[in-house]
């Protein structure tokens, strides 16, 4: 099965209602988020975008604004903002345009920034946002622009002064904007993952929120339950983590409630979400595009692409998650809610097919997922840290396949190849973990236990699920090494239960 043409069938969730004192409201959202483009040099200049460097260290010319230096558009990045919008299934616009749009800060040198208002790289799109297994939301994407970051100002070196860092002014961000679709925090979480997770699969944004490589501006409204009318909606800036985001939403939309339910008005604005009282608060009046003055870089030309460009870049993409996902679920019989597990990273995903390669795929979902994902979780490593290999992982679940050992010695065995490392095989043989398949041996070890307990028999001949004690009793005393279903077959062979 091709997993480029498999989708999984779905239906949307139902919109988040919110009680007020009067009524009840809907939650009208949608996302700005700037991503930056995974490139090792900025978008209109040579300098590094390494991320951690002495402040004032990756800076051009070009990025402090010295007069005469004019900007060079960097080819990589766009090919990455097309990328990018091939894998959300959005139009690529073979022709756009960079605009200035002007604005005073200390930590941006030029007093403006280089944008595209008018003619974006990347047009329409979708994102289909996972809430659960079979219930997803279609989340259309407005546009991508490329745009500059700005510097950072630095307010806590001094108590009288402060600093700026112009390390970042001038590193590439694709601006994806998102139509008002989302109804409730937790869709609008899921939406900024889902995205990081396409952006990391296209390689596009390494999708680091802690570093700043995401973020997200939150634009919230409400209106009466059932409604269509959208309200006065309000901007959360620089939100970087999916909890913070789900928690200025949830603050926000009851803030402009109880303001509509007093008989008040919301006030268009821009405001900054406070984690630490869980509040948002003013920080301006939202400005609309007039006020930045935007007009045609003059120092830039047009970007102007063949269709031909466009599709080599399309033949080039990855698969990516949804149809990752879908294919695991018809190729290898495994659970919705599984496939997600196992592809919610490129590297995760990869581990596993390596593991199922030639194997039962329920069976190495369930090892990768349970024993090997369980560990990594609970000792905070990642994938890409695992100390038992693909190769390793997949010898031991031959092991089992070829009744060589029970799931309990398996375990076992994962065990030592977590601490000491080795060939599962040769742990086996070595240690002598080999199961006891000799139906003699069994049959004498299931005697043993009848002879020593006849008051027990009578227990298990009038309650046949008490053979199980018999079970438990012989896999004791052949140290867990006998074959569990042929135990279990002799046991209620011997006791007459069938």
């Amino acid at each position: 099965m091709d997993g480029r043409m498999a989708e999984l069938a779905y239906k949307e969730p139902e919109p988040k209602v919110i009680a007020g004192a009067k009524g009840d409201w809907e939650l009208v959202i949608g996302l700005e988020v700037h991503a930056q483009v995974s490139s090792k040099s900025k978008l209109f200049s040579g300098a590094s975008t390494a991320f951690g460097a002495e402040p004032n260290t990756n800076v051009s010319l070009v990025d402090a604004a010295m007069p005469g230096m004019l900007p060079v558009i960097n080819g990589f990045c766009v090919e990455q903002a097309v990328r990018t919008g091939l894998g959300l299934k959005a139009e690529i616009n073979l022709f756009s345009r960079f605009d200035r749009k002007n604005y005073f800060y200390p930590d941006l040198p030029q007093g403006y920034q280089i944008s595209q208002l008018y003619h974006p790289i990347v047009g329409e799109g979708e994102i289909l946002v996972d809430m659960a297994p079979g219930i997803a939301r279609k989340v259309r994407v407005e546009r991508i622009h490329l745009e500059q970051d700005a510097g950072k100002s630095v307010h806590d070196l001094d108590p009288d002064l402060s600093y700026v860092d112009l390390n970042r002014t001038g590193v590439a961000l694709m601006e994806i904007v998102s139509k008002p679709d989302i109804r409730g925090p937790e869709e609008a979480a899921e939406y900024v993952r889902k995205l990081r997770q396409i952006l990391r699969y296209l390689g596009t944004c390494d999708g680091n929120m802690q570093e700043g490589s995401l973020r997200a501006d939150v634009n919230v409204s409400v209106r009466p339950a059932g409604t269509s009318e959208l309200g006065t909606r309000c901007e959360i800036k620089n939100m970087n983590s999916m909890r913070f985001i789900q928690q200025a939403i949830e603050f926000e939309a009851r803030r402009q409630i109880a303001i509509l339910e007093d008989g008040g008005s919301v006030e268009q604005e821009t405001r900054l979400y406070d984690p630490n009282k869980g509040e948002t608060r003013s920080m301006r009046s939202k400005e609309e595009a007039h006020d930045y003055r935007y007009f045609p870089d003059p120092d830039l030309l047009p970007l102007e692409f063949e269709q031909s460009f466009v599709d080599g870049i399309a033949a080039s993409l990855p698969e990516l998650p949804d149809a990752k996902k879908a294919r695991f679920v018809l190729e290898y019989g495994m659970t919705e809610y599984d496939a997600g597990v196992l592809t919610a990273e490129v590297a995760s995903a990869d581990y596993f097919e390596a593991v199922a390669r030639g194997r039962d795929g329920k069976q190495a979902a369930n090892w990768v997922i349970n024993e090997l994902f369980g560990r990594l979780n609970k000792e905070g490593h990642g994938i890409a840290d695992s100390p038992i290999s693909p190769v390793q992982l997949g010898g031991l679940i031959d092991l089992i396949a070829k009744g060589d050992i029970s799931g309990k010695i398996a375990k076992d065995v994962f065990e030592i190849l977590w601490t000491e490392g080795g060939d599962p095989a040769k742990i086996v043989e070595d240690r002598g973990m080999k199961q006891v398949t000799d139906m003699g041996a069994i049959e004498a070890a299931v005697d043993e236990v009848i002879a020593a307990n006849p008051d027990k028999v009578a227990q298990a001949q009038a309650k046949p699920s008490l053979a199980g004690w018999f079970v438990g009793q012989v896999m004791k005393a052949t140290g867990g090494k006998a074959n569990p279903k042929a135990v279990n077959d002799i046991v209620r062979g011997k006791l007459g239960i069938g």
